[in-house]
């Protein structure tokens, strides 16, 4: 099989000159099958701990997981985690075993994974060694538990959001007895952290196959984040939407970048309008107020997903704003610049985009207003035009030589330079803004 890498062989190699079986398992097997090139390769053989740092005593190891078998060694700045063959008993917590014991048996250590495709062992020698038909399953684009897959989702929760997210990031379907299983199991979704959640989360929405699995999953997504099921089915009785709000939202998740700060925003963007139902004498619906609304329940999941302040703060903004008309001219476009920073802008024009792309193509054409308005906001960057105070040619401390007593009235008068630079009254030079400061103080006496 092509793909080991030469410190990969190595580690093989050197497991077996001294005795020991050796195997890559699990998902670098998995991609090696698939044609993909694996991000990192994971080790399973017949050495004990002990054993493994004494094959390695030559190279730097540490001890990632000792009590469970896991020794890491880096080779030539790659990394191994190298796992004896293990069988785990008792999850008492549904999420870890109690109990880990070491065995000679490859079959053994394979029954406890999680998914038949995660399951294949591989070896030069040997080749593959596939006890639960994971090769036919990658064929078929299948996933499929090993074993009992009740048994397995009750050991451990995280393979639920796991199997929820390898259906997005490599396309593939869960198979029935393991999606009902699942779909019974997902209460103990609860019993897993936080954190875990939102990395599976990110890694699900930044999926290739993210719309249709959203929709086929939204009853175990719907067990951490419960905002999101009020939205399948709900019929928006507007002529600009040909889908249902969770259909739409599915599509606007799939056509926007594949970034977790536009993905997140893209889930939530209209994820207040259910609350925010309205309908009129003629039956049509309209959602007054849910890009607020959607903006107030982002923050919250977020906050309870424990997600960093800033990528809260980011995919908020990007909520309460994706609504917002932007008129196709400098100034409006430089107020939008300063109010959200640029990055954000470029971001808002994304997901505006996508958002338009979800909706029923004979009414809403709105592709070439976003180009518009993104090209004059290239032009602002690349000609270094004035949008935000930090760009004007004056501050605070030019007003106070000036003779402008220290407080509000410096970021007053700021503010006030900045507007009429942006609308064009006057150029961002420091003389021309410096009189201008003048004539602002002159006029309002007792505004300073």
């Amino acid at each position: 099989m092509r793909g080991l890498t030469r410190q990969t062989d190595e580690v093989l190699d050197m497991l077996h000159e001294a005795g020991y079986k050796a195997y890559i398992v699990g998902g670098c097997v998995r991609d090696m099958l698939m044609g993909k090139e694996p991000e990192d390769y994971d080790i399973t053989t017949s050495a004990r701990p002990e054993e493994i740092k004494k094959v390695f005593s030559g190279k730097k190891t540490i001890d990632t997981g000792i009590a469970h078998g896991t020794v890491t060694v880096v080779i030539d700045g790659q990394a191994f985690e190298i796992t004896t063959f293990r069988v785990e008993a008792g999850y008492s917590d549904g999420r870890r075993p109690d109990s880990v014991s070491f065995t000679g048996n490859l079959k053994e250590d394979a029954a406890r994974r999680d998914f038949t495709m995660n399951s294949i062992a591989f070896n030069r020698e040997e080749g593959i060694i596939d006890y639960f038909g994971g090769a036919a399953d990658i064929k078929a684009g299948v996933i499929r538990c090993v074993g009992d897959p009740k048994a397995r989702f009750r050991e451990d929760g995280l393979r639920i959001i796991r199997a929820v997210r390898f259906s997005s990031v490599i396309g593939f379907d869960i198979e029935e007895e393991t999606r009902n299983a699942a779909l019974e199991c997902r209460a103990s979704l609860k019993n897993i952290s936080e954190e875990r959640i939102r990395e599976e989360l990110i890694k699900f929405l930044c999926g290739k196959n993210v719309r249709r699995q959203l929709t086929a999953n939204i009853d175990i997504l719907g067990e951490v984040i419960p905002e999101l099921l009020p939205m399948r089915g709900f019929d928006q009785k507007n002529d600009h939407h040909i889908y249902d709000v969770l259909e739409h939202t599915a599509a606007v998740v799939e056509a926007v970048e594949a970034q977790p700060r536009l993905r997140l925003a893209a889930l939530f963007h209209d994820i207040g309008k259910p609350r925010r139902f309205s309908e009129d004498e003629e039956g049509t619906g309209h959602f007054f107020g849910h890009a607020r609304t959607g903006a107030e329940m982002a923050e919250e999941i977020m906050s309870r997903l424990k997600f960093d302040s800033r990528s809260k703060s980011d995919v908020v903004t990007l909520v309460r704003s994706h609504s917002l008309r932007i008129e196709v001219s400098p100034g409006a476009v430089k107020r939008a610049m300063n109010r959200l920073t640029p990055e954000i802008f470029f971001d808002l024009l994304k997901l505006q985009r996508a958002d338009n792309a979800a909706l029923n193509p004979h009414l809403s054409q709105r592709a070439k207003h976003y180009d518009k308005l993104k090209a004059m906001a290239d032009d602002i960057i690349r000609d270094d035009q004035c949008f935000s105070l930090k760009n004007l040619k004056v501050n605070g401390r030019d007003l106070l030589r000036l003779g402008v007593p220290r407080g509000p009235a410096i970021g007053r008068i700021l503010e006030i330079l900045l507007e009429q630079v942006i609308d064009g009254d006057i150029p961002n030079e420091k003389r021309a803004l410096l009189e201008r400061s003048r004539l602002i103080c002159e006029a309002n006496a007792d505004f300073i």
